[in-house]
């Protein structure tokens, strides 16, 4: 289970996060929603530590990680796996390098050894035989596939996604949202996704979150969500601007 409790983050002057208290509960698929720049991708890389918050507490299976430095950061993110954006692949490293990246980190394979699991890695992403394929050599739906792969190889009880389906088109979006869930069904892991797609929302999530003015205004079932009565809520998940508030 992982507690956010109380998270503050501000850069500069400009408050981010605030009061932000969430739980996510072991095996399920969280979304966590909200409009660009609220502070979704803040939150994620704050679970892994890759930020510190300003006050508040991150508990990850009941010890508290903000306390923590690099060395005792280890094996917290050894059980995480880390989706971003753009798949944050090395453009000077082949296929197999990027996917590897992780296990050669942890300097206990063999060369062998680290193959075998880059081709198993490789193959339930459906790209079996890249190995040796550069990052410009690759599509954008196979550039977030490879970066799954090198999220899935230490077989991790979190997996966090970072926008998982922007810039792709629909057919390849829905694709990625299919391996999301085919990933939860055969790792039995933990997913936290965040998006503003509410399409791959609503299909690859338990319960859907969404943040809002540095806060989690609700929480819900995807059918709880939208159903709900919050115009705030309502506006987003149906895409509706308020005609007076747009500034052209």
């Amino acid at each position: 289970m992982i507690e956010i409790q109380d998270l503050h983050k501000s850069f500069g002057e400009q408050p981010v996060l605030r009061s932000t208290n969430l739980t996510i509960r072991d095996g399920e698929n969280l979304v966590v929603i909200g409009r660009s720049g609220c502070g979704k991708s803040v939150l994620l890389k704050h679970i892994v530590g890759l930020m510190k918050p300003d006050a508040g507490k991150i508990v990850i299976d009941g010890a508290d990680i903000v306390p923590l430095n690099e060395r005792e950061l280890g094996p917290i993110r050894l059980k995480t796996g880390f989706l971003f954006q753009s798949a944050a692949l090395f453009d000077s490293m082949t296929v197999s390098e990027n996917v590897s990246f992780p296990l050669r980190e942890q300097r206990n394979l063999s060369p062998g050894e680290i193959q075998e699991k880059v081709a198993e890695a490789l193959e339930i992403v459906g790209l079996e035989g890249t190995q040796e394929k550069m990052p410009a050599e690759l599509s954008g739906g196979m550039r977030k596939r490879v970066g799954l792969a090198r999220a899935v190889i230490c077989r991790p009880k979190y997996i966090l996604y970072d926008e998982p389906t922007t810039g792709l088109d629909p057919l390849v979006g829905d694709s990625i949202n299919n391996l999301i869930l085919q990933l939860g069904e055969r790792f039995d892991c933990t997913a936290i996704a965040v998006t503003h797609d509410m399409k791959s929302a609503f299909k690859i999530a338990d319960r859907i979150a969404m943040l809002h003015e540095g806060g989690i205004r609700t929480a819900g079932t995807p059918e709880e969500i939208q159903g709900s009565k919050d115009p705030i809520v309502q506006k987003f998940i149906t895409g509706t601007a308020d005609p007076k508030q747009i500034d052209f």
